[in-house]
């Protein structure tokens, strides 16, 4: 669908006929992909000749020039890495799940990935997170019942709701529940990146 082809980028898009698709998760799969590429000083374009003739994507990133060798070898952190943390994500939607882990690992941190409230609370009990991103709509056990039980715990981790609930009383909820931050899908990747680098 042309028309489609300027919003693919852009977070809960899909052409009208991918109804395979109708549950939603982050909301970053191609909008990852343009953060991604944005963060490195890049671009992505989507290229279609229309309805089943399949997509082409292309990304631009910039050159660097080669670095001048260190004149002493001191020891130094060159991985760029900002998120030194343990963080555990949970979230039934394993493609979001999988993505959230793929970001975070990119930026150095360590992560564990559950897909109901019940397997995030046994990962954290036998690997203890610096950080839990809870998705709350979750089975066996939903966002904030774990929530309320990470929330005792110590040492505590850091909270974080990623969900599509964004009314007031969801907020509300979530905070009484435990949670440090409620962030609404879709969560901007350097959003995400920037709340958690600064913990």
């Amino acid at each position: 669908e042309p028309d489609m082809l300027a919003r693919v980028f852009d977070a809960f898009v899909q052409v009208s006929s991918a109804s395979h698709l109708a549950q939603g998760g982050l909301g970053i799969g191609l909008s990852l992909a343009r953060g991604l590429v944005e963060l490195h000083g890049g671009r992505i374009e989507a290229h279609s000749a229309g309805p089943g003739h399949g997509s082409s994507f292309t990304v631009w990133l910039p050159a660097i020039p080669p670095a001048e060798a260190p004149k002493a070898a001191e020891p130094q952190d060159c991985s760029g890495a900002r998120l030194r943390k343990h963080v555990l994500v949970a979230d039934d939607n394993i493609d979001a799940a999988e993505s959230l882990a793929w970001l975070l690992r990119s930026e150095g941190a360590t992560v564990d990935v559950a897909h109901d409230g019940a397997a995030a609370l046994r990962l954290f009990n036998e690997h203890p997170a610096d950080i839990a991103v809870l998705d709350l709509g979750m089975p066996e056990m939903d966002g904030l019942e774990v929530a309320a039980i990470l929330a005792r715990k110590a040492p505590r981790p850091f909270l974080v709701a990623v969900t599509g609930r964004g009314r007031q009383e969801d907020r509300c909820a979530s905070l009484a529940a435990g949670f440090d931050e409620h962030l609404t899908k879709p969560v901007a990747p350097q959003q995400l990146i920037d709340l958690l680098a600064q913990l």
